[in-house]
């Protein structure tokens, strides 16, 4: 990855949490690791916990940000949060799956479109 898109993510990361923290959310963490991948934000809205993916292009060819989410993406996610609330000790929690797309600019996006509950997460995969 090319340092001017690595700095245009980590701008995007940046703005997300912003955003987020605007609409009163806590921000819990910031690229969170776990032995599948990373978790771009892990937030708390009211007492949801919320895993939020952020999406950065900055233009819409290809289909944008929001068809970077895949099934497979989704997949991953969902491991990813599996993980992080087995680390964190976290059951009987209600959370969610949000994504952010944050598009345009050169050096950081000019537009931002938050997806709550993105998407859903079928019977068993996650448990808490």
């Amino acid at each position: 990855m090319s340092l001017a898109r690595r700095a245009f993510g980590l701008a995007a990361e940046s703005e997300a949490e912003r955003y987020l923290r605007r609409k009163g959310y806590r921000i819990l963490g910031r690229n969170v690791r776990s032995p599948s991948g990373e978790l771009d934000l892990v937030a708390q809205a009211g007492e949801v916990l919320v895993f939020v993916e952020v999406k950065a292009r900055r233009t819409e060819a290809c289909g944008g940000a929001l068809y970077a989410v895949d099934g497979r993406k989704q997949a991953r996610l969902v491991r990813q949060a599996a993980q992080y609330l087995a680390q964190h000790r976290v059951k009987h929690r209600a959370c969610r799956f949000d994504v952010v797309l944050c598009t345009g600019g050169t050096d950081k996006p000019e537009a931002i479109q938050h997806i709550e509950n993105a998407f859903e997460v079928p019977g068993e995969d996650l448990r808490w």
